[in-house]
């Protein structure tokens, strides 16, 4: 199995500044349990005596461990909230030590579809569902491991802050603040739909052959992945990611350089969406994305708890709930939603002002890390 094939971390591949850690199996939410899970993390600074300044760190759909630093060996792209964590940011590693793993079901050294399992094949197909609370449980067993009985902080945006959710209501006793960003307490119909039809892109894609096209490569590593229809569920989702403004002032109805769109060529817009579906192809795994993306889609703080209310109702930790102005997929007013729910002062949601909708909890750093700095600050 290769990297092109896959798009994936492989078993060889250099690790570059990750770790891993054996966390055994993991149980699941809806019966049975993933055997053998080990889990990639990254860590910035050191723990102190007495191991109380520890934050944990959790990326969104498509990112992974390498949450700042650049582009080397074992890690294709930047840090991809680069100035957030080190000496004098915001999350000063002076005093706090850092740790980011890489979700379970990933394709950046965490297990996923593109694992070995015992018979020295991929998981491929037989990779089971997976929701963001079993996420969430292999991420408890990795502090387990680490030694870190409590975290100061669980910081995250997107599929990130659903896990940091997830902490808080799994685990009260371990996690002292939370900063949950750019997130609903519950998937709501138009992320499920939007999302829906990504996962019917990649399906759809007569490559996947169900996600077995991973254990085709293992004995073929030249054998072609779901590329298209990866690229495309990428299209659409970033086009969800950035903002109705945006596109209109950057982009307008202008052609792609000296294409004409009357005559079968793109509009820059197009162009700009078509880089970013082939640049994921080149990183991602389709089968992580599939099941990462439907993990999203069973998002729900309240099931089996008695709903949102009853689940948020005794999160004892210290809240930071904020929220992208532009942001269309994660529209402000359920952040919003959530800090009522969090009981937050004037229950609501501190605001992120950004013309690059949902990206902006990634793209606004100034903003973002002040705020972060503030609710660390409150733990002295």
């Amino acid at each position: 199995m290769t990297q092109a094939a896959t798009g994936a971390w492989r078993d060889g591949d250099p690790p570059g500044r990750r770790r891993f850690v054996d966390v055994g199996a993991v149980p699941l939410e809806r019966g049975g349990q993933i055997p053998d899970v080990t889990l990639a993390y990254e860590t910035w600074g050191e723990l102190n005596a007495a191991g109380d300044n520890a934050i944990l760190v959790l990326h969104a759909l498509t990112g992974d461990s390498h949450v700042v630093g650049p582009i080397e060996p074992g890690h294709p792209t930047p840090g991809w909230w680069d100035g957030l964590i080190g000496p004098g940011c915001p999350i000063d590693t002076d005093r706090w030590f850092v740790v980011a793993p890489n979700v379970l079901g990933g394709c950046q050294g965490s297990t996923g579809p593109a694992s070995l399992t015992s018979d020295g094949r991929p998981w491929a197909s037989r990779f089971p569902a997976i929701t963001i609370r079993d996420q969430v449980t292999a991420e408890i067993a990795l502090s387990d491991h680490l030694g870190i009985d409590a975290w100061a902080a669980a910081i995250g945006g997107s599929m990130g802050a659903m896990r940091v959710l997830e902490w808080a209501v799994m685990a009260p006793g371990r996690v002292r603040a939370i900063a949950p960003i750019a997130v609903s307490a519950t998937a709501t119909p138009d992320q499920i739909a939007l999302q829906s039809i990504q996962i019917r892109a990649i399906r759809s894609d007569p490559y996947y052959l169900g996600g077995d096209y991973l254990d085709l490569a293992h004995d073929r590593p030249h054998t072609p992945g779901p590329h298209s229809g990866l690229a495309l569920a990428r299209r659409l989702a970033h086009w969800s990611y950035r903002s109705r403004e945006e596109f209109t002032l950057r982009f307008g109805r202008d052609p792609q350089d000296d294409e004409d769109p009357l005559e079968g060529g793109r509009f820059a817009v197009e162009s700009y969406l078509d880089h970013h579906g082939t640049k994921l192809t080149t990183r991602f795994d389709a089968a992580s994305y599939v099941v990462l993306t439907a993990s999203m889609n069973s998002h729900d703080v309240g099931r089996n708890r008695g709903g949102v209310r009853a689940a948020l109702a005794n999160v004892d930790a210290h809240v930071l709930v904020a929220g992208v102005d532009s942001d269309r997929l994660y529209p402000l007013e359920e952040q919003h939603a959530l800090a009522h729910h969090l009981r937050v002062r004037g229950e609501r949601a501190t605001l992120i002002r950004s013309p690059y909708g949902h990206d902006g909890f990634l793209i606004e750093l100034p903003q973002v890390g002040a705020l972060i700095a503030k609710l660390l600050d409150r733990l002295d």
